[in-house]
């Protein structure tokens, strides 16, 4: 299919098929994930030479070698969060910006920290954009987290790392959820659910096997490619501000 075709192209049915088969069909049964899902193009979120792939069962690459999520693994790592509407939620590795936008969907506030800068940027940009006002966008390590406005309800890494980072156990509420994946490989991983029992406690529960870019950072994996240091706070509300810090 042409560019010119796909900028008309109404992408509403395929997105249906997508939740039916690929999500509901493999067992998402959180209605407030099915309808998130539903609700929020995953194209714009992509480049336009890759938009007719935006449905398939896949991630996709994006700027800065970097990828989108395949919609599946969305799904599950927020419906591990449990989410009931209204939480406060941080996400680490904005990326393009489409994980955040379906947390969106069903959180009061989501936090979301993303290590390159004209990846979080740009994600700032469509959330103004797409008029979506709750979500607040920082250039920074997310290994450390955004202590700002700990402790969260729920936390999630679309990145993998080593370990869980301290930082990010320490910024979730007791009874908060915490979504990682988690491996000794900087690309193979196990995706858990650590749940904050206590002030030092923690239980954890394995999900599936998944394979996520490497979190890089103070708590995670080191550089391997030099990445701009600034640290920037884009707000995207009514319109992206830029903060220096």
């Amino acid at each position: 299919m042409k560019l010119q075709e796909l900028s008309s192209f109404d992408f509403t049915r395929l997105r249906d098929v997508m939740v039916d088969r690929q999500i509901a069909g493999r067992g998402v049964r959180s209605k407030r994930v099915l309808d998130a899902m539903r609700s929020v193009p995953r194209e714009v979120f992509l480049p336009e030479s890759l938009w007719e792939f935006a449905y398939e069962d896949s991630p996709l690459p994006i700027e800065q070698d970097q990828t989108i999520s395949q919609p599946y693994i969305v799904a599950i790592m927020i419906e591990a969060l449990a989410l009931e509407g209204g939480e406060k939620v941080l996400e680490i590795g904005t990326g393009s910006g489409y994980a955040a936008a379906i947390l969106a969907q069903i959180a009061g506030s989501v936090y979301t920290v993303e290590r390159i800068g004209q990846l979080a940027e740009k994600s700032a940009a469509k959330f103004t954009e797409l008029g979506i006002r709750n979500i607040h966008v920082l250039h920074a390590d997310g290994t450390r987290g955004w202590s700002d406005h700990a402790p969260y309800d729920a936390i999630v890494v679309a990145a993998g790392g080593r370990e869980v980072p301290e930082s990010l156990q320490a910024q979730l509420k007791i009874c908060g959820r915490l979504v990682i994946p988690v491996g000794i490989d900087r690309r193979d991983q196990e995706l858990i659910r650590m749940i904050r029992v206590s002030e030092h406690q923690y239980k954890t529960e394995d999900i599936a096997d998944v394979r996520f870019v490497p979190l890089v950072g103070e708590e995670g994996w080191p550089e391997e490619e030099p990445v701009a240091t600034r640290k920037y706070l884009l707000w995207s509300r009514p319109a992206t501000r830029l903060w220096r810090k």
